[in-house]
């Protein structure tokens, strides 16, 4: 039996915009331009817990054909952390969550035509915000 993924509730318009509003303060300003932000919602973990879900996971996702090795472990047991460290501590989790992402993003998808890691951060954000409004029209808008 293949490993499947739980389906989960997609980001809302409004959860995606908080989420890389967090992470593009991070990445332009640094740990005090976020200060705060976190600790008063602990809802923001569990954003970025799922923007690291969309980011992460198309990369890095094993070929279905392909036999099972260590590296392919590997990412599962970072998800398992990083969700560990979100259920343990929501209210603290949120910094290291999103130095993780834009690590991620700097070091493995870096993006060609956008070269500043903010622009890759920004250029993820337009995509999942189109995603996001695809699946949550705004009340009264025709699908």
């Amino acid at each position: 039996m293949p490993y499947l993924i739980p389906s989960r509730t997609p980001l809302t318009p409004e959860q995606v915009e908080r989420g890389f509003d967090y992470l593009l303060a991070l990445q332009t300003g640094g740990g005090g331009a976020v200060a705060g932000r976190a600790e008063a919602a602990p809802e923001l973990t569990f954003i970025l817990l799922q923007l690291a879900e969309d980011i992460v996971w198309p990369v890095t996702a094993m070929d279905r054909e392909a036999d099972p090795c260590a590296e392919s472990f590997a990412l599962d047991e970072v998800g398992c952390a990083l969700r560990d460290w979100a259920r343990d501590s929501p209210t603290t989790a949120a910094l290291g969550i999103a130095r993780s992402i834009i690590r991620f993003t700097a070091n493995v998808v870096p993006d060609p035509d956008h070269p500043d890691t903010a622009d890759t951060l920004q250029s993820m954000r337009s995509e999942r915000l189109v995603l996001a409004h695809a699946v949550h029209p705004a009340p009264g808008a025709h699908r």
